[in-house]
């Protein structure tokens, strides 16, 4: 409520564009609470329920946390198959025990379009934890999955991705951010964000913006999940594409990249991977140190003084 006194204990909220809300709670520790759900990305239930389930807990990860527990929230319409929504819980269920997260109970109810989610609370060190508002000139950028995922999940509804394409795509949006939010602390990441619904060039400015800084990115083709850029270039891609870009392009100068390129770096995505800053000197192990946890990582660019424009884009 504005003009509420704000708790000591609130470390973080929604003022500063984070990905979870933090608590004090205890002894040197916090609790991070986050809350996500949205309509199916792919067609098979039990994928649907896995990514629903990374995708919440991915905010935890941003932290810098660790997920102890979720609920789960669910829209259902009247008709759906009772099998459809145990194959959803059950798809969720499996990666909730695979984050070490306990699912308490949750919440549905009935609603025309079908949705799902959970709300997740986390832990988190309060001296390792990880917020948009850390990084410094010379950081250098990491990103820890490619990005494309919205104009793909939109080729999938109009049939035009082949079967071992979807496979991936379905793969890709339900791994965890778990590994790289780990290597991040231990290897001394500045700050972090996940790359979700306002796409990489939307998450970055945030991130820009909080830290007092602007990001020089680098674009290349191998950021981008195969496909990613021809269909981008076809017009298959969602509409909250177009509305970040709408929202975030003014914000955005140096080299114009290719039309795919600067269309796809606007593509919200889901459950991406995390956008991470780290000091220069340590930027090298953070890499090897995500590449020994099987983690796919691309060096995108670097943290430069405040410039009239949030995000420059530089020519490779």
């Amino acid at each position: 409520m504005e003009g509420a006194r704000r708790d000591r204990r609130v470390l973080v909220d929604q003022s500063s564009m984070d990905d979870a809300g933090v608590f004090a709670y205890g002894r040197g520790e916090a609790l991070v609470q986050t809350a996500d759900f949205f309509t199916p990305v792919v067609d098979d239930p039990f994928d649907f329920g896995q990514i629903a389930a990374a995708n919440a807990l991915s905010d935890v990860y941003a932290m810098g946390g660790r997920p102890l527990t979720a609920l789960a929230l669910m829209c259902v319409p009247d008709g759906l198959a009772r099998e459809v929504v145990r194959e959803i819980v059950r798809g969720g269920l499996a990666k909730m025990r695979e984050a070490g997260a306990s699912v308490l109970g949750g919440h549905s109810v009935r609603d025309p379009e079908l949705k799902f989610g959970y709300a997740v609370t986390g832990v988190v060190r309060r001296r390792r934890m990880l917020l948009n508002a850390g990084a410094r000139p010379g950081d250098r950028l990491l990103l820890t999955k490619p990005i494309g995922t919205g104009v793909l999940s939109t080729a999938l509804k109009q049939q035009r991705l082949d079967l071992a394409l979807a496979r991936r795509l379905a793969r890709h949006m339900a791994a965890l951010n778990r590994a790289a939010a780990e290597a991040a602390v231990e290897f001394g990441a500045r700050a972090a964000t996940d790359v979700t619904g306002f796409g990489l060039i939307g998450h970055a400015s945030q991130m820009a913006d909080a830290s007092g800084v602007s990001l020089r990115l680098v674009p290349a083709r191998s950021w981008f999940l195969p496909r990613a850029l021809e269909l981008a270039a076809e017009g298959v891609a969602p509409g909250g594409l177009y509305k970040n870009r709408d929202f975030y392009g003014p914000r955005v100068g140096g080299v114009a990249p290719p039309e795919p390129v600067a269309l796809a770096l606007h593509d919200p995505q889901t459950s991406g991977g995390l956008l991470l800053a780290v000091p220069a000197r340590r930027a090298r192990a953070l890499v090897e140190a995500l590449k020994r946890r099987k983690v796919w990582v691309a060096e995108i660019g670097t943290v430069i003084p405040r410039v009239p424009h949030t995000i420059e884009l530089a020519a490779p």
